[in-house]
């Protein structure tokens, strides 16, 4: 979905999941400040290896930060392994649904939704 925006302004983007809580709330609150954000579901459309590099920068995180220990795929293929950050990055990209949700950018800067209201951070703020 492309969104209309002010001029100038950067655009916001989420890497959402429609069946997670935090991400669908985290949707409702840029859309009551009147943000129309361009949402990515991205476990149908994962990002590519320089997506998920740049999403990285923009937290401020290593590619193991971002990993969600709690999912079975983790469980299953990850649990007890010790992997340094470009294996990470690999498992990212192999079961996106690692990726920790929801993320949401603007500008230069991204945030991981958790709380949801964590993203009033990066809303308020410069991007």
């Amino acid at each position: 979905m492309v969104c209309k925006r002010k001029k100038n302004v950067p655009e916001v983007v989420i890497y959402h999941n429609a069946r997670c809580s935090k991400s669908r709330s985290a949707c409702e609150i840029v859309a009551a400040k009147g943000i129309e954000a361009r949402i990515v579901e991205y476990l149908k459309t994962p990002p590519d290896r320089e997506a998920l590099r740049d999403l990285l920068k923009k937290l401020g995180m290593k590619p193991s930060e971002l990993v969600r220990r709690g999912e079975d795929a983790f469980k299953q293929n990850f649990a007890g392994k010790t992997l340094d950050e470009e294996e990470w990055l690999d498992a990212l990209l192999a079961y996106p649904i690692l990726i920790e949700r929801p993320i949401v950018v603007r500008g230069k800067r991204a945030v991981i939704g958790r709380p949801p209201e964590k993203v009033l951070e990066l809303l308020d703020g410069d991007a």
